[in-house]
């Protein structure tokens, strides 16, 4: 770590400066995979979530023009890096490695968060305190809302070597300062604290202590009791109000005295009627509070009709706590590692709108099974009886469009075969920073940056007079870029136009063709002892082992 001449904590890791150049992606929907529930079940049902297949990095990358400001709470439960081999995820990779990947990741979600918008992230002791410094570092140490440890084990591990981790921590971020943790609601047991031993007509009340325990010669004076005996405060202590509060609450009924009105130690009523709607989270949520792994497990098992399906599941009541905490009803929520797909489950019962990322085949065999159960109303467990759900809303299912660009026989680089010309011209307009919003009165009119300024894509060779009409017909109130394989004439001859070909125009744009950015890394051997290292020059780069299959050679840069 080093610690510039601001004071800002910075975390520095080899190939920290290395950063993917990330093709923006276009999403496809497929109807065949999409769900919808058979008929509307309540009048707030959601039916546009989206559960998005593909590599999570280019997800992010690929929301970040439709999404961003938009997204009310992000959810992450990354691989913890732990190198224990998981049947989904093979979870164990180098240090460095990781966080540059976490970086990637962490740096697109602040654009997609809303000012009111905050970020939970899941991890255990391995990376937690590192992350905390890269979250510190891509969010800023004034937005850190807290760590909260959650006894994610609700057994002792007494089958442990050493000390046996019960917890995981939870770390949350907020976009803005404008962010307010919603108050949780009472529980049953915390409402029971709340009696009424005198039968008071303002109802329950949890007494609280008028002394405090310091002096202060203002607020050491004598009390009379309903006994009509003088109390003094304890010594060395004093009473937390001044005489003329006390005298006021006194005679609105609110110094409490014990049942036979003869106790040295008086309670100011605090009455439940008066007090906040809900209570202030705190950072321990024990397994009571936000449910165990094991509790997970169960739940899967639940859904899956007994198959232990994943090793280390989240329980629906952790993603409810933060849900309640993050979110209100209609709020969008998004995970970009969905895992088994908790968090979409948990959202949409919740009444919250949701996007989930999976790259994993289990998006299919899992997550899909799971979300159906949920839109059908069979899914009993987890928060279903909590919140009453009955079923109802629905989620289109999305891929990851293929890289705009191939290489050819010969090596050139060529618009990929599988684009149409409503996928060009989309994918170019996200390239380009166009809203794609095709016309269906003006064929040039594919998409707009203003309401003045549009883009025109076509695979059409355009001759002088094509583009002479082009000029003509959008006028010299407005301006239009043209993108077309090939053009015979000088781009400069039209004021109003801007003429561009492609794929010329976008080559050094994007690591074209990159399909796999993803965290699901084989573990890597150790390293074989080498003679000390010199220390790189200025300028010099060095990569990490393993690092070439991460990125793919020469794509890092």
């Amino acid at each position: 770590m080093s610690v510039g001449r601001e004071q800002k904590l910075e975390l520095t890791w080899i190939g920290k400066e290395n950063r993917p150049r990330l093709e923006p992606r276009i999403l496809l929907e497929d109807p065949a995979r999409s769900y919808h529930a058979k008929c509307r079940v309540a009048s707030a049902d959601l039916f546009d979530n989206r559960l998005i297949f593909g590599d999570n990095l280019l997800a992010l990358k690929a929301l970040e023009g439709e999404f961003s400001g938009k997204v009310k709470c992000v959810f992450i439960d990354p691989p913890y890096n732990t190198g224990s081999a998981f049947t989904h995820y093979d979870d164990g990779v180098e240090h460095s490695i990781w966080l540059s990947l976490m970086r990637d990741r962490l740096e697109i979600i602040p654009r997609l968060l809303s000012e009111d918008g905050s970020l939970w992230i899941t991890i255990d002791d391995n990376e937690a305190h590192y992350l905390k410094v890269l979250c510190d570092e891509v969010f800023g140490r004034r937005e850190f809302l807290a760590n909260l440890v959650w006894q994610s084990k609700d057994t002792p591990g007494n089958n442990s070597t050493g000390l046996a981790q019960t917890h995981n921590h939870i770390l949350a971020y907020r976009k803005s300062e404008v962010f307010c943790p919603n108050l949780l609601r009472r529980s049953k047991k915390q409402i029971a604290t709340y009696k009424n031993p005198d039968n008071d007509p303002n109802g329950p009340w949890l007494g609280t202590p008028l002394t405090r325990a310091e002096h202060r010669d203002r607020d050491y004076y004598p009390l009379r009791n309903k006994a009509g005996r003088e109390v003094l405060p304890p010594k060395g202590s004093s009473w937390r109000r001044p005489p003329d509060k006390l005298k006021q609450l006194e005679s609105e009924g609110r110094i409490y005295w014990g049942k036979d009105g003869d106790s040295e130690f008086p309670m100011e009523k605090k009455y439940l009627s008066e007090v906040k709607e809900g209570v202030v989270n705190q950072t321990w949520w024990p397994y009571d509070f936000a449910g165990s792994t094991r509790n997970a497990s169960a739940e899967l098992k639940g859904v899956f009709d007994g198959e232990k399906s994943f090793d280390t599941p989240k329980p629906e009541k952790l993603l409810q706590r933060i849900l309640e905490l993050a979110t209100n009803p209609g709020d969008l929520v998004l995970d970009s590692f969905a895992g088994s797909g908790t968090t979409g489950a948990v959202a949409h019962k919740m009444g919250r709108r949701w996007i989930m990322v999976e790259l994993g085949e289990h998006c299919h065999t899992h997550i899909i099974p799971r979300l159906q159960k949920v839109i059908d109303g069979a899914d009993p467990g987890g928060i279903s009886k909590a919140v009453n759900w009955r079923g109802g809303g629905g989620f289109r299912y999305y891929r990851l469009a293929p890289s705009l660009l191939e290489k050819d026989k010969w090596g050139n680089w060529v618009i990929h075969h599988d684009y149409n010309a409503a996928m060009l011209a989309e994918a170019l307009c996200k390239l380009e920073g166009f809203s794609y919003a095709p016309s269906d009165a003006v064929y040039w009119q594919h998409g707009h940056s203003t309401e003045r300024d549009f883009v025109y894509v076509t695979t059409a060779s355009l001759t002088h007079e094509q583009l002479q009409q082009l000029a003509d017909e959008v006028g010299p109130e407005r301006s239009l870029l043209v993108l077309c394989t090939a053009f015979r004439a000088k781009a400069d001859a039209y004021p109003n136009l801007t003429v561009k070909k492609i794929p010329k125009q976008v080559l050094s744009r994007c690591e074209w063709g990159h399909d796999d950015y993803s965290l699901q890394v084989e573990n890597l051997p150790k390293e074989p002892p080498s003679p000390p290292a010199t220390l790189p020059q200025r300028g010099e780069r060095r990569t990490m082992p393993g690092q070439q299959g991460l990125f793919g050679e020469g794509d890092a840069q």
